[in-house]
């Protein structure tokens, strides 16, 4: 049950449609382990089945699971390389916010209690910048370069600072025994304390710096121009492309962009199991060197 469930994040399907295509895919039905003449377990299962996972751990259980793929990863020999790079990705919630607002108009809660209005960006130039907002949930990852493999995931709320979070996901990868020598960012994690924290670890700091730590008129911008100056810093955000390109394949192939289900532990669930099949996707390739396309193969017909 849990590989059909991959297998509806892999191709971006819903888990009725995953039910058919096992049921139709001899090739799906040798992954499952399922017989020539055996039916594939239905969609209501595979939805107990999640249910259950929570029940027995949270998404606690479905972190214990995509924690397992990284340990694979290392037993398997694939090495991991000196540099992490971190980023948000945002997710918009399954909600129509025309109709949410009618809904508390006659006194009901919101579809998705949990979801939030966040800031995503900036769009046009800098004579008419305007920052677009989105309402849903955000999720912090750790990507390592050399294998452009997602070592670690923070699922989030829409609101969130990404500053917060970057000590939070180097921390989860020193756990699982992966000790980078530089960190890189966009400007979002461009805090005083993360910069401290990377230094005090003996790691390499690649956060790019927002333009106005060199540009101040005192002596310590100083110390920011020499952490530009550095070569690691140049390395790091030189690879920082990575991590961008994996959110949008898990976005534009994986159905990221947006939430499958409502409230928290439910997106945690579409978070893990998203990247649980980029990351299987990609050791496959690490393992035997068989290439991949980002895009989802195409369905039979039938499904």
């Amino acid at each position: 049950m849990l590989k059909m469930l991959l297998l509806s994040y892999l191709y971006n399907i819903s888990e009725r449609q995953v039910e058919v295509l096992a049921n139709d895919s001899f090739s799906v039905a040798c992954f499952l382990g399922l017989g020539a003449d055996e039916q594939a377990p239905d969609h209501s299962t595979l939805t107990l089945f999640k249910g259950r996972l929570l029940e027995g751990g949270g998404k606690g259980a479905y972190e214990a699971l995509f924690n397992e793929i990284i340990r694979i990863v290392q037993e398997k020999g694939v090495k991991l390389g000196p540099i992490q790079v971190v980023d948000s990705v945002h997710v918009v919630a399954d909600v129509n916010v025309g109709k949410d607002k009618a809904r508390e108009q006659v006194g009901k809660g919101p579809r998705d209690p949990d979801a939030r209005w966040g800031a995503k960006g900036k769009k046009g130039d800098r004579s008419e910048e305007k920052r677009e907002y989105f309402y849903g949930y955000k999720d912090q990852v750790s990507l390592n370069t050399a294998t452009e493999l997602v070592t670690s995931i923070l699922p989030g709320w829409g609101d969130d600072y990404d500053g917060h979070h970057l000590s939070k996901l180097v921390e989860r990868d020193m756990a699982k025994g992966i000790k980078p020598s530089i960190v890189a960012a966009d400007r979002g994690y461009d805090d005083g304390d993360n910069h401290y924290y990377l230094e005090q670890r003996g790691i390499h700091s690649a956060i790019r710096l927002n333009d106005y730590r060199t540009q101040k008129r005192d002596k310590n911008k100083d110390r920011w121009i020499e952490l530009k100056g550095r070569r690691e810093y140049r390395e790091g955000l030189r690879e920082r492309y990575k991590v961008e390109r994996k959110l949008g394949e898990a976005k534009k192939w994986h159905g990221l962009g947006r939430c499958r289900y409502v409230g928290m532990l439910r997106h945690a669930i579409q978070v893990y199991l998203t990247f649980m099949a980029l990351n299987l996707k990609r050791l496959v390739k690490q393992v035997s060197g068989v290439g991949f396309k980002a895009e989802a193969r195409p369905l039979p017909a039938s499904a």
